[in-house]
């Protein structure tokens, strides 16, 4: 059978069941036969199990909040000295191996002295690196994390 050979209707009746024997769905109106289920009224609730304790309830509980966002990747001030007079950005931190991927965030946090000038532009730096690398005649940009391209973009390029 192909996609194209599906018998579907876009707008599908409701099926009427409790309406006698000759329509098909008649008597027991598919709920069986007797039982907690068959009857009409209250419905159960979803995590019931007929009076067991429910599986949810039983389980332990993760407390707490777990944010979904991934952190960002931390570069110290001090690792900034090896790169002097270069202009420092995410994929020049991933060829140096000082972060893991240049596709997330980066951020500078202050440690030791910079020395070096250098032109930073990355995601996020700390006030006192930034006032550090001003101070050592360099200059500090932030810009939007590097997207990831696709296959088809890189051999455009």
């Amino acid at each position: 059978m192909k996609y194209n050979d599906l018998q579907v209707s876009a707008n599908k009746n409701k099926k009427r069941v409790g309406r006698g024997i000759a329509a098909g769905q008649g008597k027991t109106a598919g709920r069986g036969t007797k039982g907690q289920n068959a009857r009409t009224g209250k419905k159960l609730r979803v995590m019931f199990q007929g009076g067991q304790r429910p599986l949810a309830q039983a389980v332990p509980k993760a407390r707490g909040f777990k944010s979904l966002r991934t952190p960002a990747q931390v570069v110290y001030m001090d690792h900034l000295n090896a790169f002097d007079g270069k202009t420092v950005d995410n994929a020049l931190l991933f060829t140096e191996g000082y972060i893991a991927t240049p596709f997330h965030t980066v951020k500078v946090i202050a440690r030791g002295e910079l020395k070096a000038k250098v032109d930073l532009k990355v995601q996020a730096a700390s006030a006192s690196v930034v006032a550090a690398i001003e101070k050592a005649g360099g200059s500090f940009e932030k810009v939007a994390t590097p997207l990831r391209q696709s296959m088809k973009e890189a051999e455009e390029k």
